[in-house]
Parts: C-alpha cells; structure tokens; sequence
C-alpha cells in the first residue's frame, strides 16, 4: 500500500496559511483524525488532507 503523510507545515502550503493556523484548524470537528501523533506532532494521511481541503475550503 503506497501513502503519503503530511505534517503541519506541508498541511500550511497545502491551505496557505501559518503551522500555527494549520493546529487550530486540526482540532475542528470534521477535520480527518491524524494517522500518528510523533514527537515533532502529528501526521496525516495526505489524501485525507486533500479531501478535506475539497469539501470544506474554497
């Protein structure tokens, strides 16, 4: 199975706004669930940041 993970900073280029705006949005209701929470923070399925990113953002 081949999957990409993203962080906060590619999560900030994908939106276009600040990692510290990236941690506000993450914790909305709807936003995907992260796959890993690591110490440098958590990791999401890159194809779940993408269809959020189409439902919810213009």
């Amino acid at each position: 199975m081949d999957f990409e993970l993203v962080g906060a900073q590619e999560i900030a280029k994908m939106l276009g706004v600040s990692r510290q705006r990236v941690h506000i949005i993450s914790r909305r209701k709807g936003f995907p669930d992260p796959v890993a929470v690591l110490a440098m923070g958590s990791v999401w399925l890159k194809s779940d940041v993408e269809r959020w990113i189409q439902e919810n953002r213009r």
